[in-house]
């Protein structure tokens, strides 16, 4: 039997319209990938998956790295290796930081 394909399906994220243009829905992307980059080696995952239910929310997912996948164009995929490539060292310099 293959080996299963594992990601982190990241469901139903939305802030208040108010504050819709104010860089909140990225902030909270990128925390989510900051924490699957974080998991990644250790549980296996290789990557996020979020289904997209509109148009809008396809262009916001589409900007914040997040490609279609080959099965449906509303499923939105980014790969851990993709994103351990961006934040590593981010991820790194935080980590020393705690330790502090």
């Amino acid at each position: 039997m293959p080996d299963p394909i594992s990601f982190v399906v990241l469901s139903r994220l939305a802030i208040d319209k108010s504050l819709h243009g104010q860089g909140v829905g990225r902030t909270l992307v990128r925390d989510a990938k900051l924490r699957v980059v974080q998991v990644a080696g250790t549980i296996g995952v290789s990557g996020i998956l979020v289904y997209a239910l509109s148009d809008e929310v396809l262009e916001f997912y589409l900007q914040a790295g997040f490609k279609p996948s080959p099965i449906d164009p509303m499923m939105l995929m980014v790969t851990s290796e993709n994103l351990v490539g961006v934040y590593q060292s981010e991820l790194d310099v935080i980590l020393v930081n705690i330790k502090k």
